[in-house]
């Protein structure tokens, strides 16, 4: 199976639905090192006129280093089929396993930054922002104790969506 580009704004994707149901791996490097991790938090929109998403990693993910060093980063989308795969790569550190050979998920190396084989949808995603979510910035502190009782704050980026990718 292939992938063809598609225009962002005729997806027909219902993103609160994917991210939160189905999740997303967000992936950077390149071929000679990458890294991976499963996401339940982001989204898309329209911000400064461009196509956007919004990407919410830890501080202390090693998944973070890959997207800070590198100008894109991809989110890719699968189906209901690879929830155990997706589950593997959200509860392991890449700095302990090689988490794409343990799941056998297929990198493809194009497109300005690395996504899967077994993905149905790829946003291919240029980095434009990336900020650290303050605790005094809160404006409902409810928030802070449920999502951060130990302090491991995320960094929001958001990232042009430079190109779509579905699965035909």
């Amino acid at each position: 199976m292939a992938f063809v580009n598609v225009d962002p704004k005729k997806l027909d994707v219902n993103f609160f639905k994917a991210i939160d149901d189905q999740w997303m791996l967000i992936t950077a490097g390149s071929q000679d090192k990458c890294n991976t991790m499963t996401a339940s938090w982001g989204g898309t929109g329209i911000l400064w006129h461009k196509n956007v998403s919004f990407a919410f990693i830890r501080e202390s993910r090693y998944t973070r280093e890959f997207v800070d060093n590198n100008d894109y980063y991809t989110l890719s989308f699968f189906g209901s089929n690879m929830m155990k795969e997706l589950s593997y790569c959200g509860s392991k550190s890449g700095r302990e396993v090689d988490k794409i050979k343990e799941t056998g998920l297929i990198p493809v190396f194009s497109d300005k930054a690395p996504y899967f084989e077994q993905a149905e949808l790829v946003l291919v995603c240029k980095k434009m922002y990336c900020q650290k979510i303050e605790k005094d910035c809160f404006t409902d502190s409810s928030i802070i104790e449920k999502s951060y009782p130990n302090g491991d704050w995320h960094l929001m980026y958001i990232g042009e969506i430079v190109k779509a990718l579905r699965k035909i």
